[in-house]
């Protein structure tokens, strides 16, 4: 019996991986374009008494994984936020896990699981993104995608009908990025990507959501819009939640459907190893190297110690409070009656 229950969970899982990080519809922020319907079905839109808070990403028909400061009702399918939206489904979270060491002070650990109220069903709109599974390997200059309805610059909002805006950019590795932002900023529990010549980022508003990267035919999701320092500011890129840290934390609480994880991995070697700057650590492989024999080449950024802006950080975690503060209440009156 447990040897037929292994193989039909090795079935179900082969199932999932079979339709997750496929858009059938996608042949291929800021500084973005508007995504065509059904580019990236897998995008969430988090609403709270019907007004968008923040991204998501569906990881299988049930669960959905955001940023550690977003909650309430779950759209899929969307495209544009106002207007109709014919392919979208709509569903109230029955459960928000957030991560027991996510700290709103440095942005670590900034993911959340919501569970549907009921299971959606997948369409060319509406399906799972692959995760990155522990191990994955996103080296400097990845390619990779972000996708949200946030403001498309600083202080300047997404036009109507607001349509789900799309964004390349290449992935800036943690040495480097650590050395533009402050060192100590970015954890390994995070990834960075932008253009260093600034104009495209994700910005305020588009927290929680995707940013993936395409293996073969399939998309695999490699982190979550977490916070930045202003958006698309030269030198300055954003950060992400890295997906691939957190495969053994997401099991532990879907303990059907399991999500699809991916195993990504980079082509070639990292130049990121060998970047450094004044308070950085030496890399295992820069220590290695230093140790052969030749000298550790040094590019130094100039920029002091910043701490993460927070104020997309700052509407989302409010927003999240109030929601959290006002279902007590609720409950607390629906026991009473």
């Amino acid at each position: 019996m447990a040897l037929k229950q292994r193989i039909w969970v090795l079935a179900l899982a082969s199932l999932l991986l079979a339709v997750c990080g496929t858009a059938p519809l996608n042949p291929r922020i800021v500084g973005g374009e508007d995504a065509p319907p059904g580019n990236w079905p897998w995008q969430a839109s988090v609403h709270i008494f019907d007004a968008y808070i923040c991204g998501a990403s569906l990881i299988n028909k049930e669960w959905v994984m955001t940023a550690a400061h977003s909650d309430w009702t779950v759209v899929l399918g969307r495209q544009n936020q106002e207007g109709d939206n014919l392919n979208e489904v709509s569903r109230r979270v029955a459960k928000i896990v957030l991560h027991p060491k996510y700290d709103s002070n440095t942005a670590d650990n900034d993911i959340a699981l919501l569970r549907l109220s009921s299971p959606v069903q997948f369409t060319d709109y509406i399906r799972p993104v692959c995760l990155a599974a522990s191990g994955s390997v996103f080296n400097n200059g990845t390619v990779s995608w972000v996708t949200g309805w946030g403001v498309i610059q600083e202080g300047v909002t997404l036009p109507s009908p607001k349509t789900l805006q799309e964004v390349e950019v290449p992935v800036v590795g943690n040495r480097q990025c650590n050395c533009l932002l402050g060192v100590g900023t970015v954890t390994d529990n995070m990834i960075c990507a932008g253009a260093l010549a600034g104009g495209k980022d994700a910005c305020y508003g588009d927290s929680g959501g995707p940013m993936v990267s395409k293996q073969g035919s399939v998309w695999v999701q490699s982190g979550i819009v977490s916070f930045g320092i202003g958006c698309a500011r030269p030198n300055l890129p954003g950060v992400y939640s890295r997906v691939s840290r957190y495969e053994s934390w997401i099991n532990s609480h879907i303990s059907t459907d399991k999500p699809g994880f991916v195993e990504f991995i980079s082509s070639g070697s990292d130049t990121d190893s060998d970047y450094t700057c004044p308070g950085l650590p030496l890399s295992v492989i820069s220590v290695a190297a230093a140790a052969a024999g030749p000298d550790v080449t040094i590019k130094t950024r100039a920029l002091a110690a910043v701490a993460p802006s927070a104020e997309g950080l700052f509407l989302c975690h409010v927003l999240s409070v109030i929601g959290y503060k006002l279902s007590i209440f609720i409950f607390r009156v629906s026991a009473l009656s």
